[in-house]
């Protein structure tokens, strides 16, 4: 099956988890946008904001995303701030297929707390940075979506069957 799938949304909200799973039920590549930038500088994002600051870890996601947007079929899990560039918008809408996950705040701080890895929530308030980041986001993330879907308070096999039958892939 030839079918590139991009997920975007919100830390926390299920993206990794959810594509790897859709990717297996598919049968196609999964790419963790993320991790690819680590893989290929043999450093992890933290240590990348740290040494190039948010600007140049940018410049490496978008060109991972446009290497990615090239492949024929894949799911591809992007990190939540993809969408804060309008060349990485534009791109994520000429794709056939865009999935907004996402989640509560409460929900979205749950699954986050914990996780050193994330250097935009290493603040004194990171449920306040998680708020702000939701509110500029959202926005953004629904610019590019053909299809929006709560993970919350569902199982990761009820959101991949969810994104299957909307896309009608199942």
């Amino acid at each position: 099956m030839n079918h590139l799938i991009f997920l975007v949304g919100p830390m926390g909200a299920g993206k990794s988890t959810i594509g790897r799973l859709l990717a297996q039920r598919i049968g196609c590549d999964f790419f963790d946008t993320d991790h690819v930038i680590e893989q290929r500088t043999g450093a992890d994002i933290p240590w990348i904001f740290d040494m190039e600051g948010e600007s140049g870890f940018r410049d490496r996601e978008s060109a991972v995303l446009e290497e990615l947007s090239l492949e024929k079929s894949a799911v591809v899990a992007t990190g939540g701030g993809i969408v804060v560039r309008e060349a990485n918008r534009r791109l994520l809408k000429q794709q056939k297929s865009v999935v907004y996950l996402t989640a509560s705040i409460e929900q979205l701080v749950e699954r986050t707390y914990k996780d050193k890895k994330r250097p935009l929530l290493q603040v004194a308030d990171p449920r306040q940075k998680i708020v702000e980041l939701f509110e500029l986001r959202d926005p953004l993330y629904r610019e590019v979506a053909d299809y929006v879907l709560v993970t919350e308070s569902r199982g990761p096999k009820f959101v991949v069957q969810s994104i299957l039958d909307n896309l009608e892939l199942s």
